[in-house]
C-alpha cells in the first residue's frame, strides 16, 4: 500500500494539478465559447437556430452537475474515499448478525 503523501508532496501535487487544469481548461473554454458565440449568431438563420436550445439544455445540465461536484468537494466527500466501503461492510455484518438472530429465534419456537 502507498504511504500517504507528506505536506510538501501534497502541496506540489495540488499545484501541479492546478497548473495542468489551467493549461488544459483555458484553451478548451476559449474554443468552446468562441464556437458557442458562432452558434448563437445563427439564431436568426433558419438553418442554424434549431441547435441552440439543445446545446443550451446540455450546458445547463452540465452546470448543475459541476455545481453538485463542487458542493461535494467543498463538503469533504472526496477526502476519505475508503470510509463508504468500510461503512458498507460494517452494515452488512450487522444485518447478517440480525438475520442470524431472527433465524435462531424461529428455530427456537
Amino acid at each position: 500500500m502507498n504511504a500517504p503523501p507528506t505536506a510538501g508532496q501534497a502541496r506540489r501535487l495540488n499545484v501541479t494539478t492546478i497548473i495542468l487544469a489551467v493549461f488544459i481548461l483555458v484553451p478548451a473554454c476559449y474554443g468552446f465559447v468562441k464556437k458557442f458565440i458562432e452558434l448563437v449568431s445563427l439564431v436568426g438563420d433558419e438553418e442554424g437556430s434549431f441547435a441552440v436550445m439543445p446545446v443550451l439544455n446540455y450546458l445547463l445540465a452540465s452546470f448543475g452537475f459541476a455545481m453538485l461536484f463542487l458542493w461535494a468537494m467543498c463538503h469533504g466527500m472526496f477526502r476519505d474515499i475508503e470510509k463508504p466501503k468500510v461503512t458498507m461492510m460494517d452494515n452488512e455484518a450487522k444485518l447478517d448478525a440480525e438475520a442470524e438472530e431472527e433465524r435462531d429465534a424461529w428455530k427456537g419456537d
